[in-house]
């Protein structure tokens, strides 16, 4: 099948009581990997592109490898979308350029102007059959071109008049996940029974009353990569320096998912895979300098990351 927007997606994920994996590539091997696990599992899935992954790869070489996967994975729907787009042309590159879906990031703005931004994209969208993503909240962190020193969260009762002046068809909002690998600091957490640190809850009583404001609407969280320690442990253990490096539990996210979340944005989980994979491979094989050797194994790990997310995690397995 073509690619697809995520109103179909949506609609399906809410009233099933699951979310939509929605993962950020930046090269031929995460496209891969991606797709693979979703074709094998039956999951519908959103490749997500950012302003700094079009500035790596180039706009033309990451549409043409998400059409690629588009005829490998015909039978697994497919939504090529825009990550934190921050202004009108970047969105209207995109829209122009093929993708199915865009986020406009205006939360840095006032409330009103972020009303202004998004529903000029919106306009536009929505005349080329493009469905948008908007964001109320601030997520603090540092992931890819996104960055916030502070994060602040979603005011419930500003959300029925974003949406209604805007028109968006999704909203990403901030109850306590954040950008990164470093979503929490060790002061944060507490120590469980294995010694391990367990960060704070999220905030489910602002997602329960957007979700209230807003019945049957589509809801997105941003940094919700689970930052899985056995991942960490490898990149240290091969000569990486990555301390206190801690994720959202994957418990949460999973009832956030049974709630109104509807698309769970992971990046943080796939660049540890890969990057922890290929460490330890320099570390076994120091001769070897053979880029398809070493992105092998990474690839076939991303892949096992993506699996576990759509059937432990996200629950959309079987549901393409």
């Amino acid at each position: 099948m073509p690619l697809v927007t995520s109103k179909e997606m949506f609609e399906k994920a809410y009233k099933g009581g699951y979310a939509v994996g929605a993962f950020n590539v930046n090269n031929m091997e995460i496209v891969q990997a991606i797709t693979e696990a979703c074709r094998e599992e039956k999951a519908p899935v959103i490749l997500q592109v950012s302003k700094g992954a079009r500035a790596y790869a180039n706009h033309t070489y990451l549409v043409k490898l998400v059409e690629a996967a588009v005829l490998e994975c015909p039978e697994i729907p497919i939504v090529l979308h825009l990550d934190h787009g921050p202004d009108f042309e970047t969105c209207k590159a995109c829209i122009d350029g093929g993708f199915t879906s865009v986020m406009i990031d205006g939360s840095a703005h006032s409330f009103e102007k972020n009303i202004e931004v998004t529903r000029k994209v919106v306009e536009y969208a929505h005349d080329h059959g493009v469905v948008v993503e908007g964001e109320l909240g601030t997520l603090a962190g540092i992931e890819d071109d996104v960055c916030h020193a502070e994060g602040s969260y979603t005011r419930p009762e500003e959300v029925e008049e974003f949406v209604s002046k805007t028109g968006v068809d999704s909203l990403a909002i901030a109850i306590g996940t954040s950008h990164g690998a470093y979503k929490f600091k060790p002061e944060q957490c507490t120590l469980n029974e294995k010694g391990i640190l367990v960060p704070p809850a999220l905030r489910f009583d602002i997602l329960e009353e957007v979700s209230r404001r807003l019945p049957n609407f589509p809801i997105v969280l941003h940094g919700s990569s689970s930052v899985p320690q056995d991942y960490v442990k490898m990149v240290n253990t091969y000569g990486g320096k990555m301390p206190n490096a801690i994720g959202v539990p994957e418990e949460q996210l999973r009832h956030a998912a049974e709630l109104s979340v509807c698309k769970i944005n992971i990046d943080s989980d796939l660049r540890l895979g890969m990057t922890g994979t290929i460490r330890k491979f320099f570390s076994e094989h120091p001769d070897k300098f053979d880029p398809r050797e070493y992105l092998k194994p990474a690839r076939a790990n991303i892949k096992e990351i993506v699996r576990h997310k759509l059937v432990d995690v996200l629950g959309c397995a079987g549901k393409a």
